[in-house]
């Protein structure tokens, strides 16, 4: 019998390997805007926040700016969408959705991207098909606030006990506790293993292949 009905994804650092371009995109519109160039160790560091959330954090008092926000996204988009700049799929990303669908999981996506980022990846990557339903950034309340999960539980009248949340950062993980749900730390991903296990997720992924095997897995062999 298996623990859960609804398997619910982040999308960069858990099933896409964007995190550099996401960091080469943020430092890009720090360079347009002619402001400081943040390393890429405190760049990364807020990746899994929404796109408002990461730039107030990064730039407290710029943020605070009649059109810094704005400004800084549009340049941001330029390069994130750049036809020549390619991100690729985590290898086993399709083959492990292929499975775990073939084994009557509900699957569902929860993203700090917006709306039009993840239909754009989900276009090129082909993926749209695999996901019953999907929360993004700009819709809702940004992770690690639990709005993002609560939706897609009322949107497929799933209970907390039944769902899991798979993610690469902390806020993913916090997130989940936040709503009441699981969650899988995916230890390849924006956050070390140390900042992960904070938030006491029921197991560890070394790659996102291992998450059938460890969704088969009875209780007490989680992490």
């Amino acid at each position: 019998m298996k623990k859960f009905k609804l398997l619910v994804f982040d999308w960069d650092g858990t099933l896409m390997d964007s995190i550099e371009h996401i960091i080469n995109s943020l430092q890009y519109a720090m360079r347009k805007m002619s402001i400081e160039v943040l390393d890429r160790h405190v760049t990364k560091d807020i990746i899994g926040l929404g796109m408002k959330e990461s730039i107030q954090t990064l730039f407290p008092v710029l943020a605070q700016g009649k059109h810094f926000i704005s400004e800084f996204v549009s340049h941001y988009r330029v390069n994130f969408f750049d036809p020549a700049q390619q991100t690729a799929l985590f290898p086993g990303s399709i083959q492990t959705l292929e499975t775990l669908l073939n084994q009557d999981y509900v699957l569902a996506v929860a993203t700090s991207k917006s709306r039009h980022g993840l239909d754009h990846v989900l276009k090129t990557s082909k993926l749209g098909h695999y996901f019953r339903t999907s929360q993004c950034a700009d819709e809702t309340r940004s992770k690690p606030h639990p709005d993002m999960l609560n939706k897609i539980l009322d949107d497929l009248k799933v209970a907390r006990k039944d769902a899991v949340m798979i993610g690469d950062s902390e806020y993913d993980l916090a997130m989940a506790s936040n709503a009441g749900t699981a969650s899988i730390a995916a230890t390849y991903g924006v956050h070390p293993l140390e900042r992960l296990l904070k938030h006491k997720p029921i197991a560890c992924l070394d790659t996102i292949s291992d998450l059938p095997e460890r969704l088969a897995s009875r209780p007490s062999a989680f992490v």
